[in-house]
């Protein structure tokens, strides 16, 4: 049965570092640093899209791919 996965990006010039990617994330995909939001956890990501649809400058988009693993 495939898994719902996600491919995050992340228009670093567009973050002003407000952390509420971070706090909404469920699986700890994403993390602070030096006031930018980056990816250290990208295979957990499950495609849950909070992070995009909480950002205030639009500067993640999250791409729902399926995974057979």
């Amino acid at each position: 049965m495939a898994r719902r996965k996600g491919k995050v990006s992340i228009r670093s010039e567009w973050c002003k570092g407000c952390n509420i990617c971070v706090s909404f994330c469920p699986t700890g995909v994403l993390a602070l640093e030096k006031n930018v939001a980056v990816l250290v956890a990208p295979e957990k990501c499950v495609g849950c899209m909070l992070c995009e649809l909480r950002c205030p400058d639009y500067a993640i988009s999250v791409e729902v791919v399926k995974n057979d693993g």
